[in-house]
């Protein structure tokens, strides 16, 4: 899909490249160096082979689908290279389907697998013994998977024991804290023993995966998809949900959206680790701050996992210009992005978001496997103590400087040719 991509955010992936570690080389018709770093002398040329190579792209949840569809569009648009299919493991079901929607994605396979209230540990069981039986049926050359959900793990883990290639998306994050996030850390870890072809957002993922013994050969410095995949979405116009514009038509007291006299906190907050205490103290933290200041409202679109969305309603429910959403589209998320004052979140995919936004983003957690956002100044670790959180916000709200700094950092995550890296990587070690 081409669309407009507006200035602010072109300007920030091409700054990105240069801090990721990418390569930046010019698109041409034939292949370029590889983008693995150290850049050495190496042959670009595809392999000879005399069929398409079977690619099988599984995912399960919608950061998984947002981050993979634009290395679908990519082997897609390589037309005969490759056989390219989709199955998805239902992992997240109501939001998986929107994401697939939202990029025109049709998996071949659908496992729904989800149940309710599944826990991690039975859905890994599902999750393994189905994905053994559909490799088995499919015997692709490669298996693309994406990040550190538990469908990545089983899927890692199938192709394994299927002697099936893996390449992993978004290799090389890590916390350093097994526990935090839960239960992603590990999976990552698992999965880097366990894939063939590393393609690391960063050079400190690529550093990362190094120091666990990974083969320099076998890691790639791409950029993250995300910075593709929002320079395709088209976040300019209108939202398609109503329900967002009455949140910030200024009925609620705040002010008009874009009139000066109102300023939105986006939030969101939906991790395991956040459960519990942790989230009542986000939402405590979030009422001192609507009663604090009379121009600052609320958008919290509202995780569908009931662990979040009974404790987030019972809370603010009811809290004037404090609006609780339902999960809203990729193309509306970036609409309130580029909308918003700041951004307060546990996620990780806002994390590399936000800087191409040039929207400050407080990270809910007290560790992140994405610490180039905080280096580079666009982000910073606030944990979920409620007086932290409202500390760190009011300092945004009242000091220009502090704000300035922030939102006018650049893109550490690249330039938003992370896919076609990737791709091109196929092609040549496969």
């Amino acid at each position: 899909m081409d669309t407009e991509v507006p200035a602010a955010v072109d300007a920030a992936a091409a700054a990105g490249a240069a801090v990721a570690g990418v390569e930046t080389r010019r698109r041409t018709g034939s292949a370029g160096r590889a983008s693995h770093a150290p850049l050495g002398a190496v042959d670009a040329r595809p392999r000879a082979r005399t069929r398409p190579l079977n690619v099988l792209t599984v995912v399960g949840t919608r950061p998984e689908v947002i981050k993979m569809a634009p290395v679908v569009r990519e082997l897609q648009r390589h037309g005969g290279d490759f056989e390219s299919t989709i199955a998805t493991s239902g992992q997240h079901r109501e939001m998986l389907d929107q994401a697939l929607a939202a990029f025109s994605l049709s998996p071949k396979v659908d496992l729904a697998l989800m149940q309710p209230n599944q826990g991690v540990a039975e859905f890994l069981c599902r999750s393994l013994s189905a994905m053994t039986v559909l490799l088995r049926d499919v015997r692709p050359d490669v298996v693309l998977i994406q990040g550190d959900t538990t469908t990545v793990l089983t899927t890692a883990m199938a192709a394994f024991q299927q002697g099936v290639k893996v390449a992993h998306v978004e290799a090389g994050l890590r916390s350093f804290n097994r526990l935090d996030p839960y239960p992603e850390e590990m999976n990552r870890r698992l999965v880097a023993a366990l894939a063939d072809l590393h393609f690391a957002p960063t050079q400190r993922a690529r550093q990362n995966l190094l120091h666990e013994g990974v083969p320099d050969h076998r890691i790639f410095v791409t950029g993250n998809t995300i910075v593709d995949a929002l320079r395709a979405t088209p976040h300019a116009g209108p939202f398609e949900n109503a329900e967002l514009h009455g949140a910030l038509d200024g009925a609620d007291g705040a002010g008009g959206d874009g009139d000066g006299g109102a300023r939105t906190l986006l939030v969101t907050a939906h991790r395991r680790e956040n459960h519990g205490p942790r989230l009542y103290a986000i939402c405590g933290a979030l009422r001192t701050l609507v009663r604090r200041f009379r121009d600052v409202r609320v958008i919290f679109p509202v995780h569908l996992n009931p662990n979040v969305d009974r404790v987030v309603r019972r809370e603010l429910g009811g809290v004037p210009r404090v609006h609780l959403v339902e999960p809203v589209s990729y193309g509306d998320l970036l609409r309130l992005m580029r909308r918003c004052f700041l951004i307060l979140s546990d996620s990780g995919g806002i994390q590399e978001e936000a800087p191409s936004m040039h929207k400050p983003v407080l990270i809910l957690r007290e560790v992140t496997e994405r610490p180039e956002v905080v280096e580079c100044g666009a982000g910073k670790l606030v944990g979920t103590s409620e007086e932290r959180i409202v500390a760190e916000v009011t300092r945004l709200l009242v000091d220009e400087d502090e704000y300035a700094a922030m939102s006018s950092a650049g893109n550490p995550f690249g330039d938003g040719r992370a896919a076609e890296r990737i791709v091109e990587a196929l092609l040549r070690e496969l």
